[in-house]
């Protein structure tokens, strides 16, 4: 796998519905009519993940109250994925996606480089979704510390 495709402001998001971590289904179309950033990272319960998941738990009432909601997916199952939320206390979605149908849709799993060699893995990444479903924002290879409030800047929340 070495073409990615990626996302671009103006594309229509791709369509999905994975289980959450309680194993209820989860769709983008539920959020229609609000903005939802949906982020991408490799693995619940990892340093820089962790990070990154408590950074957006922080901000979520500056995104919600501006009318963003947040999903994060990642590869893991469901009950990782509610291990991960209860021992960080996250206030938002993770959601599954172990087929990584999505990850690969949104052009968020691929060929990487990670220390200096090329892997094949989740690529971290955000995308803010606008009311009707388009890409707004999307970014690749983002960092897992300092994103959130880069992102919240970028937005002005």
């Amino acid at each position: 796998m070495t073409e990615n495709h990626r996302l671009s402001p103006g594309d229509t998001a791709p369509a999905f519905t994975l289980p959450d971590a309680d194993g209820t289904e989860v769709s983008l179309s539920d959020y229609r009519g609000r903005k939802v950033i949906v982020y991408f990272y490799p693995a619940a319960s990892t340093p820089g993940c962790t990070k990154q998941a408590c950074d957006f738990r922080d901000s979520l009432a500056a995104l919600n109250g501006a009318g963003i909601d947040v999903l994060g997916i990642s590869p893991d199952k469901p009950a990782k994925l509610a291990k991960f939320r209860d021992n960080e206390q996250l206030t938002f979605e993770l959601l599954s996606d172990p087929d990584k149908e999505v990850l690969l849709a949104y052009g968020a799993f691929g060929e990487k480089t990670m220390y200096g060699k090329t892997v094949t893995g989740v690529i971290r990444s955000t995308f803010l979704i606008d009311e009707n479903g388009k890409v707004e924002v999307a970014q690749y290879n983002v960092r897992a510390t300092g994103h959130v409030a880069k992102l919240r800047r970028e937005l002005s929340v």
